[in-house]
């Protein structure tokens, strides 16, 4: 037998069932976690003032009210000055989040129109996402304090107005077109640079045709009351607005209707409506008036007039006072610096030819035009400036106050009154009043004795009214009068007086008549009761 033969031992290797378990899970959690990973949407980072209403693990983010993240984690920034809220979208919401994305706080408000947010009393806060157009993706937001007024993408008009400092007006605000509401203030900021506040409004489509080149912004309180040299006005806008403010815009009386407003237009916000008329104005003259009589109720934006009609206004009250008065003035003036405006009597007007103003207003000077103050309000005492011709005044001389030209003036009715009075007064310390004042005290003393013997004389009727005998006077006249009645009614034509009265008349009537031959013979003979009566001849007629 040869060499022994030696087995060759193998281990053989194989896969115990018992690990095909294992690789299942295995795979299984791994296509489980790049499922939840694949699911998983960005990050993003919320910044704001405050986390108040904002828990990690249940505030949702939502829009159109449909859940698109959550808050992941709430903490406090480094520097303590704000909060920072880690958020998880959803993958569907990757595409939303750009530089024009917009981030709130849900939850009850209290505002001009009204309360909102009352839904989330109940489920708790939520933030809102408004989805932007930008193509510039962001991960960090910061969460606005106020929900915008409109979507950026929403139809419509947005345009910029700058204003001085000193308005109220705020985020939300109305803004009106002869009072009704046709948009909203979108942001206020200040720009410290220029001092001036910049406000973005919305107007809402279709209503930005409204908003042309000529359009004029202001603001309105709701309440306006105004007591002036052109009297008393008060004008009443929207509840809301008497709330809260706003702005209304409009275009000035006799304006053209200009091209439609482009987006991002700038314009100037006014204080108020007068203001907005008055900033069409840009062609004037200014001229200083000097002025002698005192100028207490002459104010910044008085109006010129002529012969009752606006050509102006007043802009300083008073101007430049400490510079050099004209030599030939005598006195110290009070200077008052105006603006004419040749664009009021033809509005329609964009430019006017200046120089022919003033070369008119000259030869207008040489004509007797001054200026004087006149009171244009007796209760409050406001004056305005009142241009009009006068006779009999010095020539005009040009001059020039603080290299502007001096406008003519005139005393105004005030001054001219109290010249008058003055003029009275010195008149009446010139009469010689001691003899008037002699012959005055003499009539008085006769006026004295008078009114003595006036007393004396009502003293006496006092008395004789008091008698009882005077008192008892009526009585007796009324008895009497009632007798003299009593015997006239005896006389009465039925009465038996008044028959015999008729009848002893009648025999006295036969009796004259029968007594008159006698009497007549007794007349042409006295003696013939003892003698016989002497016949007459019979009458003879003369012979021719």
């Amino acid at each position: 037998m040869s060499e022994a033969q030696h087995a060759t031992r193998r281990t053989q290797r194989s896969l115990s069932p018992v690990w095909i378990v294992p690789l299942v899970a295995l795979l299984i959690g791994a296509w489980m976690i790049y499922d939840n990973i694949s699911r998983l949407g960005p990050s993003v980072t919320l910044i704001m003032e405050n986390a108040e209403g904002i828990e990690a693990g249940k505030t949702l983010i939502k829009t159109r009210n449909v859940e698109v993240g959550k808050v992941e984690k709430v903490s406090l920034s480094d520097d303590r000055s704000h909060a920072e809220i880690v958020a998880r979208m959803s993958p569907q919401a990757a595409n939303m989040l750009n530089q024009d994305t917009q981030f709130w706080v849900v939850k009850p408000r209290i505002g001009r129109e009204g309360v909102s947010g009352l839904s989330t009393v109940l489920s708790g806060a939520y933030i809102q996402l408004q989805p932007g157009n930008s193509e510039v993706t962001q991960e960090t937001f910061e969460v606005l304090e106020q929900p915008p007024v409109a979507p950026a993408d929403a139809p419509g008009l947005r345009i910029t107005l700058i204003s001085d400092v000193g308005n109220a007006i705020t985020t939300g605000d109305p803004i009106t077109y002869q009072g009704y509401t046709v948009g909203r203030v979108e942001s206020s900021d200040f720009d410290p640079e220029q001092r001036k506040m910049r406000h973005r409004l919305y107007i809402q489509s279709p209503f930005e045709v409204l908003v042309s080149t000529t359009s004029r912004f202001w603001t309105v309180s709701g309440l306006d009351i105004r007591l002036d040299s052109e009297g008393f006005r008060v004008n009443v806008g929207s509840l809301e607005s008497l709330v809260g403010g706003g702005i209304t815009f409009g275009i000035p009386n006799n304006a053209g209707q200009g091209t439609q407003a482009v987006a991002n237009s700038t314009y100037v916000l006014f204080s108020d409506e007068a203001s907005a008329k008055e900033g069409r104005y840009n062609d004037y003259l200014e001229y200083v008036l000097l002025v002698d009589d005192t100028v207490r109720g002459l104010s910044a934006n008085a109006p010129v007039e002529y012969r009752g009609v606006r050509i102006g206004t007043v802009m300083s009250v008073p101007w430049n006072f400490s510079a050099q008065q004209p030599d030939s003035l005598s006195r110290f003036a009070i200077p008052v610096l105006i603006r004419i405006e040749p664009q009021r009597f033809d509005e329609t007007q964009d430019e006017v030819d200046l120089e022919q103003w003033q070369t008119r207003l000259n030869n207008m000077f040489n004509h007797g035009l001054r200026a004087s103050l006149k009171a244009g309000n007796l209760l409050t005492g406001a004056l305005f400036v009142d241009l009009n011709f006068h006779k009999d005044t010095p020539a005009h001389q040009e001059m020039t106050f603080a290299n502007k030209p001096v406008f003519p003036t005139t005393s105004g009715s005030f001054a001219q009154i109290e010249q008058k009075v003055s003029n009275l007064l010195d008149k009446l310390n010139g009469l010689k009043i001691e003899p008037v004042l002699d012959t005055l005290n003499s009539t008085l003393a006769s006026t004295e004795q008078t009114m003595r013997k006036v007393n004396d004389i009502a003293a006496s009727v006092d008395a004789l009214m008091a008698d009882p005998a005077t008192g008892q006077l009526p009585a007796n006249v009324n008895n009497t009068m009632r007798q003299l009645r009593d015997t006239l009614q005896g006389f009465a034509p039925d009465s038996q007086g008044y028959n015999e009265l008729t009848q002893t008349l009648s025999r006295l009537e036969k009796l004259m008549r029968d007594i008159q031959p006698v009497v007549r013979t007794l007349s042409d003979q006295p003696n013939a009761l003892i003698f016989d009566k002497k016949l007459t001849e019979d009458p003879q007629p003369r012979a021719k």
